[in-house]
């Protein structure tokens, strides 16, 4: 007859397999985190959206899709809260944006410490840059330009007027054609001297360096949207 181990060394032998909550807490604690950022880059690869609030949709409709995707790329180094249209340099909120809340914060790192700035909104434009823009480009402009002082700083508004300023040939030509060529990090340091964070300026943060793989995600989120196909090559 086979031997069979007696009735009490069966209930008294070791499992083979431990039960994830008889592990050491430390064991718990590597493979939760393991887990959790697979998740993460589950998320960030599907959605990049749920990591990155930055590049929410705009609020204004139509517009050159390059130029939105841009739009979008900016505010993720910029603006990268849930309510990018809302926040001020340094990460408060206002509640309201009748007009530019022209607050200046204090700049607590970087080569401009010490100072203040009156960034605003989605894409963080100073006082003097969105008073100077609204006044050309805001739809409730008027003739008089010290009337853009009293210019609404809603959400509709930031887009329409820098969308409207990046579409300026003023930027060593078309941003638009630069970007139907594929050239982000041509367009990205040209713009790097307005926006600081966008890898080629003074103040890089941890998005920089990821920027121009963001736009190619949303780029062809925004032309899908506008029902334009991406040209060849």
């Amino acid at each position: 007859m086979p031997d069979h181990p007696p009735p009490h060394a069966l209930r008294h032998a070791p499992s083979r397999q431990r039960d994830f909550w008889s592990l050491p807490w430390l064991a718990r604690g590597a493979l939760t985190a393991v887990g959790v950022l697979l998740l993460l880059g589950l998320i960030w690869w599907w959605r990049p959206a749920f990591l990155l609030p930055g590049t929410q949709s705009l609020v204004m409709e139509g517009g050159d899709p390059y130029i939105r995707a841009l739009m979008r790329t900016i505010s993720a180094s910029e603006s990268n809260v849930l309510r990018p249209y809302h926040v001020l340099h340094g990460g408060e909120l206002v509640g309201t944006l009748d007009r530019h809340p022209n607050r200046c914060e204090a700049i607590g790192k970087g080569p401009n410490k010490g100072n203040c700035s009156t960034a605003a909104g989605r894409y963080q434009l100073l006082y003097g840059t969105w008073v100077e823009l609204a006044a050309k480009y805001h739809p409730q402009r008027t003739s008089d330009p010290l009337d853009a002082t009293e210019l609404s700083f809603a959400p509709i508004y930031q887009d329409l007027v820098v969308h409207a300023w990046l579409s300026e040939p003023r930027w060593g030509g078309s941003l638009a054609t630069q970007l139907q060529q594929g050239r982000i990090q041509v367009v990205l340091r040209r713009l790097s001297g307005t926006w600081t964070s966008l890898g080629y300026g003074i103040e890089n943060n941890t998005m920089s360096r990821e920027l121009p793989r963001i736009y190619r995600q949303l780029v062809e989120e925004e032309l899908q949207r506008a029902g334009v196909a991406r040209p060849a090559g």
